[in-house]
This record gives C-alpha cells, structure tokens and sequence, in this order.
C-alpha cells in the first residue's frame, strides 16, 4: 500500500504552486486593468486609446498623424485601411462619435446631422456581427490587390446576420487637403440600417443589473470586464484538473501494465498548465463577444502569452530530453557527449528564444523585414570578428562528434602524450607526461595528427640484439632457437606474430631483430612483460657460450700471413675458363641457363628440424637428403 500511495503521489501536482499561479494570473490582470482605468480617468478618453495605440502597436492613432517617412499627413491616421480601421474603432469606441463619423464616406452635411448615430450603429455591428482579423489588415498605403475589388477599394472584412453577409469595405478618396485617406465606403453604409435593425442586444445583458451594464471601461461593460477576469482562475482550475485528469489515466495505465509510474510531466506541468489555461481563457473569451478593437488586443495579449508559455514548454521538454541522451550516453561509456550535448541544449535554446521574440514581435505588429535584414547583417558581423572562435567551436564539435579522443585516453600530439583531461567547446586539456597541463585549441586538433595509445588491442614490442662477431653459426642458430621457443611459450605474446630472425652483419656485431605483439593495453603490464622477455634473452645468450656486441673495434697484433696462394691460383684458373669459354657471369648469367640454376640449393637445410618432419618415408637415401652438396654446373 505504501508503495502504492508513493507512485500515484509522484503523479499529484503541488497544490501550494497552483495557488500561487492562480494569485500571480489575477494580480497581473488587475495591474493592466488598473493602468487602464487610471489613464482613462487621468488623461480623458483621447489618452486611452493613445496609450492602447501605443502599446498594442496598432499602426495608427486617433489623434496623431502617421510617420512623416510614410509620406501621409492625415491627423487621424486614414493613409492606410489599417489606420482607417483602427482610428474609427479606438475614437468610437471611447464614445467620441464626432470623430469617428470622420473615417465614415458621408457628404458634410449628412456628416453634421446624422454623422454620430451612423458611426455608433456602425460599431454595435462591427461588434456583434464582423467576421475577419483586424490585426491583418494591410499597412500598405495604397492597399493590397484583391480579387472582385477595383482599385483604390480594399474589403477587410463581412457583417454578417444570419444568411445575410455584407462586405466591409473600404474605400480611398482624396481630402478636402489633397491627401489621398480610406474611409468605410457608402456602399457598406447603405446598407447599415438594416444591419442594425438585425442586431440583438447580448442576451446575458437582460439578466444582468443595470449598472453592470451601462458603466464601461475602455468602451467596454463592466460586466465583460468582470467575466474576463473571473474567466482566469476558471481556465487555470479547468487546466489543471485536465493535467491531472491525464497524469491519473498515465498512472492506471502504467500500474494496469505492472510497471512503476514514470514522472513523464513533472517538469513541463507549471508551463504545460499556462499552455492550456491560455487556450481555454481564450475559448471562454470568445462567447462574450466582447468589442472587436479590444478583442484584437485580447488576442495579441492572448497570443503572446501562449508563445511564452509554450516556448517555456518547449525549452523543458528539450531539457529532459538533453539529460535523457546525456544519461544513456554516459551508460554506453560515451562521456564525452555531454559536451556536444550541453551545447546542442544552448544553441537550440537560443534558437527557440529567438524565434519566439520574432513571433511575439509579429504578433505586435511590427515589421519583421527590418529586424531579419538587422539579425543577417549582425550575423556576418559576429562571423567576421568571432573566425577563430567559431573555428575552435566547429572543431570541437567534430572532436566530439567524432570521438577520435575522449577524455581519459593516452593520446600522442605531434611529439607531445599525455592524458586527456577535458574536451570543451573552444580547447583540449592534455596532462603531458612531464606533468605540466597543454592546452590546444579544437580548430588545430581537428587538423592534427592523433594517435590514441588507449584504442591499442595490444602493444608491439620490437627489440634489436648485437652479438659477438666471434659467435659461431651453431651458437647463433642455438641462441635463435631458444629465444624463438621462449617466445611461442610465453601466454603474453601473440603466436602468429611472434618472431626472431638473423637480420645482417653489422659494422661491430651481428644484428638480431626481435619483434612480436604483447597481449596487453596497460603500459605497466607491457613494461613488465617486456622487462621479462628481455631477462630471458639475456639468460638465453649467456647461456649460449656468446655475448652482446659493444660499439668498439678489435685490433689483432699479430703477423698477417697473407692470401692462400693455393686458393687464389684455383680460383683466378675458374674465372679464367669463363672468360676463354664466354661464360664470363656478368652483368649476369646467360638467361637460357639460369632456369636450370633453380633448386640448387637445399633449403631447409638437411639438417633442420623443419625438413625432417616434412620429410616422406623412404626418401633417406635420395641425393637431396644425403647431405651433399650438389654439383654446379657454370
């Protein structure tokens, strides 16, 4: 039971943490709202929709004219149906219906009479019944080039009343100045009337008290406001209960499959939860059918939340994700990947972020095409000043992709060893073997010449033996032998690559070259096994009557009996009978009797080992085994 009550605890998100997030949500949301009822209250309702102007990034004020590099001076922003749009809705919306009958295509005098009530049906319909994005209007001055419309027209939008839709369009005039503005078209306002005589007064408005319903903030109901602010801990409790709805259906499976519970959502709950609190709050927002100016800033608010919770969602899971690779890394004895790893983790951690921003910027309405352009060129600029840092960076990560070296290896660099200590994003630590710390630079290791002593199956040991020149040939052949025997005999040396041979006639000695492959990769134990093997040789020379040449040189004192005259004649008669005979072996012998050379020689020799045991029964008395030298025939 305990083991139980443990595993589905494991499963429970901290009541205490969901507290505090619900308190943190509803102090934020009254900060806002408080800013905006004090800059209503303080500066009048013109400097309300200044500063929402301002904060939103709509493009456009009601009482200030646009850039002067947009080349239009229209003091209430009507140079672009972005403008248009937003300019009629901030100035009706705070109730200054004067103002906005200025974005509406009215002659002057219909304007002075009737002006402020066609602006204020206007925005009850907009409010209830338009369908479209006010954020993705065009900025354009001149408009966009849509399908159906004429030029200088630009639809951005449909009022929409049951089976009857009517197109919101707007249309570019010239002013009384000689500016070219947008305004909301005649067209759309002929049909006005009947759309407002369609509109429906919001039915929870009939069940509400009065003063819930007449006092606005920001030209919208209090009683919105208050269903606003309640719609934020209901969405974070709904959350929540579905977050832990799903973690209790995790643990029933897992305990239905008799495993133990995995923590899957411990660290991504707190973003997981403002992921889905901000997507519910924004379902919940979407039956108020609040105004549409504030629905657009909602919705930019609504939206930068959600790229903030889910880039903080998707920084965790990349986090567990990392430490995941890392620990099964480090299990497979690939510890150094938690360099790569660490790095990988930062670059896209950065990469999210920005992206994020870029989206968020976006969102607010800014224009990207300059910040791209400003991140390309801020670019280049890093790459140029930062070469050799980005070098030593894309050589470490080839170093670590690679695993060439890792850490603890017994490396050979140039002319310098050593063990290698750590492996960072710019350099390679190396414990030489004077002890002193090198440090080399990944750009140059990942040119470099390495040679990793610890990837050895085993080690080759090579040794070279001068002996006496007074050695006899048998003393010789006994001291190959033997050593030859020791080294078959040895567990620590490699059979099929072990060998010994009689390798030349040195200035002052004899040369015996040695050389075989020990069954080891620990230099301690190589340097035992070769310390061994060379005690044996030493044992095996003494006791072959004969001893180790030395670097010196052997003057005889004694009368020089000359050349064996004997000899000589014998031999100057042979070479005389090749020359009288045209036999004479050089530059070489006659071509059409060297195949008849082949074979001439026994090899091995009668007596060796070797040949007995190949030797056939019978064959003792043939003349290849006599032990006669054969004849040649020149």
């Amino acid at each position: 039971m305990t083991r139980n009550r443990d595993a589905g605890q494991q499963w429970r998100m901290d009541e205490g943490t969901m507290k505090k997030h619900l308190t943190r949500g509803m102090q934020l949301f009254l900060l806002f709202l408080v800013c905006l009822t004090a800059a209503r209250n303080a500066s009048g309702q013109a400097s309300a929709s200044q500063i929402l102007n301002q904060v939103m990034g709509t493009g456009s004020t009601s009482s200030a004219g646009t850039s002067p590099a947009s080349g239009n001076t229209d003091p209430l922003g009507r140079g672009t149906p972005r403008g248009a749009v937003f300019g009629f809705l901030e100035s009706a919306q705070l109730g200054k219906y004067d103002t906005a009958a200025q974005y509406l295509q009215l002659s002057n005098a219909r304007r002075r009479i009737e002006g402020q009530q066609v602006a204020e049906q206007l925005l009850a319909v907009i409010n209830r019944e338009f369908a479209g994005d006010v954020n993705r209007i065009t900025n354009r001055p001149e408009g966009t080039d849509q399908i159906g419309m004429p030029p200088g027209y630009e639809q951005v939008g449909t009022l929409g009343l049951g089976d009857t839709e009517v197109p919101l369009v707007l249309v570019r005039v010239t002013d009384d100045d000689g500016d070219k503005i947008w305004l909301v078209s005649s067209d759309t306002l002929s049909r006005l009337p009947e759309l407002y005589r369609q509109t429906k007064v919001h039915q929870l408005e009939t069940h509400l008290p009065p003063p819930l319903v007449q006092f606005r903030i920001v030209g919208m109901p209090a009683w919105q406001w208050v269903a606003l602010l309640l719609l934020i801990p209901v969405a974070l409790g709904v959350a929540w209960l579905l977050i832990r709805l799903v973690l209790t259906l995790m643990w029933v499976a897992s305990r239905l499959k008799k495993q133990s519970p995995k923590p899957a959502l411990r660290g991504v709950s707190t973003p997981l939860l403002l992921v889905v609190a901000t997507v519910l709050h924004w379902i919940g927002v979407g039956y108020l059918d609040i105004p549409v100016l504030l629905r657009a800033y909602y919705g930019r608010i609504a939206w930068t939340v959600f790229i903030v919770a889910f880039t903080w969602l998707c920084s965790r899971i990349l986090r567990s994700a990392m430490e995941m690779v890392e620990r099964r890394a480090i299990a497979a004895g690939r510890a150094g990947i938690g360099s790569l790893v660490l790095l990988g983790q930062r670059i896209a951690k950065a990469v999210l972020i920005l992206f994020a921003m870029l989206l968020v910027f976006r969102v607010l309405g800014f224009n990207m095409g300059t910040a791209l352009a400003g991140v390309g060129i801020g670019g280049i600029a890093i790459a140029l000043g930062a070469q050799k840092s980005l070098e030593n960076l894309i050589g470490g990560i080839a170093v670590l992709t690679d695993e060439v070296i890792r850490v603890g290896d017994v490396c050979r660099f140039g002319n310098k060893s050593g063990v290698v200590e750590d492996i960072s994003l710019r350099s390679t630590r190396i414990r030489t073997d004077e002890r002193t710390e090198l440090s080399i630079p990944n750009g140059m290791l990942a040119t470099m010449n390495v040679e990793n002593l610890s990837r050895r199956d085993k080690i080759l040991f090579e040794a070279k033996l001068d002996l006496r020149y007074e050695t006899t040939p048998d003393q010789l052949r006994a001291v190959l032998a033997e050593i030859r025997r020791t080294l078959y005999e040895h567990p620590k040396v490699e059979q099929e690559t072990a060998g010994i041979r009689f390798s030349g006639f040195e200035d002052h000695a004899l040369r015996v070259e040695l050389s075989c492959y020990l069954l080891t990769t620990n230099d301690t134990e190589y340097l035992a096994i070769r310390e061994d093997l060379l005690l044996r040789v030493f044992e095996m020379v003494k006791a072959a009557g004969t001893g180790f040449a030395l670097p010196s040189r052997t003057v005889y004192l004694t009368g020089d009996p000359g050349l064996d005259v004997r000899k000589t004649a014998e031999t100057e008669e042979r070479v005389k009978q090749w020359r009288e005979h045209h036999e004479l072996p050089f530059p070489d012998f006659n071509p059409d009797k060297i195949p008849s050379l082949r074979d001439q020689i026994v090899y091995p020799a009668p007596e060796s080992a070797v040949r007995n045991e190949d030797r056939e029964p019978g064959t003792e008395g043939t003349n290849s085994d006599s032990g006669e030298a054969p004849v040649r025939n020149t």
